[in-house]
């Protein structure tokens, strides 16, 4: 399985398309923008993905985190020395973001709405360089945002990772196996797993059960008979007789 290839499912493109949105808004246009949706939707590697590629900041909030911390953290990446005090690090983001502008992405953004101000010095930040400020959090992260409504106001737009469906499914599956599936197993994965690594674990399982069974192709009873070996611990050998 190519673990390594980065797939393009229509959360992705939807992501990359507001980005590029984002980058072309004139200047009398706020440019923050909220990106959001339940675990396991590969939010995380597709910002990743596009922050690597777009020399973008990008930095992760945790349960402790202040005003200062994430100044901090925002400098390390722009690869300034982290000052003690926050005026000067506010200051050293803005001449350094004036100079050279990039996108400031902050995953685990649910986090900063334990604080207002640590909130509050993100939009001073977006209105004083005019650089997109993107916040990546959880599925209620639309609800938590709602509280700060003078910061809701001047989003440009919140975008919501959704549950794969089929095609999606079939992307994925065509980018990391050579095994064949077919339709209908892809219509009932998408009833049994919606999380991108618990359908990367299955792939997973099944090439190395392909490998003593000899698959010709994946259909929705072959499937049902590994989900089912999978949730009863019956030994691998058992899952052959089941297709003989």
């Amino acid at each position: 399985m190519n673990n390594t290839k980065f797939v393009k499912t229509k959360n992705v493109k939807r992501f990359v398309a507001l980005m590029d949105e984002l980058q072309k808004l004139p200047p009398n246009i706020p440019k923050l923008a909220l990106v959001y949706g339940d675990h396991g939707l590969g939010k995380t590697k597709a910002i990743i993905w596009w922050a690597t590629r777009n020399d973008a900041i990008y930095v992760r909030a945790n349960n402790e985190i202040s005003q200062n911390g994430l100044l901090q953290a925002i400098v390390d990446e722009l690869g300034e020395r982290p000052m003690y005090l926050m005026q000067e690090n506010f200051k050293l983001i803005l001449k350094h973001l004036k100079q050279d502008p990039k996108i400031i992405i902050v995953d685990e953004a649910d986090y900063l709405f334990n604080s207002k101000n640590v909130i509050e010095i993100l939009r001073d930040i977006q209105d004083s360089t005019g650089c997109p400020v993107v916040l990546s959090g959880m599925g209620a992260m639309d609800k938590k945002i709602a509280r700060f409504k003078h910061f809701e106001d001047r989003l440009f737009k919140k975008l919501k990772f959704e549950q794969f469906n089929s095609l999606d499914i079939k992307e994925i599956i065509n980018e990391l196996t050579e095994l064949n599936f077919t339709e209908d197993a892809i219509e009932y994965l998408e009833t049994r797993t919606n999380q991108f690594r618990q359908l990367v674990k299955l792939i997973n399982r099944i090439e190395k059960l392909s490998e003593t069974n000899k698959f010709d192709e994946i259909d929705e009873y072959t499937l049902k008979g590994i989900i089912n070996e999978r949730q009863t611990n019956f030994p691998v050998s058992t899952v052959k007789k089941l297709y003989a």
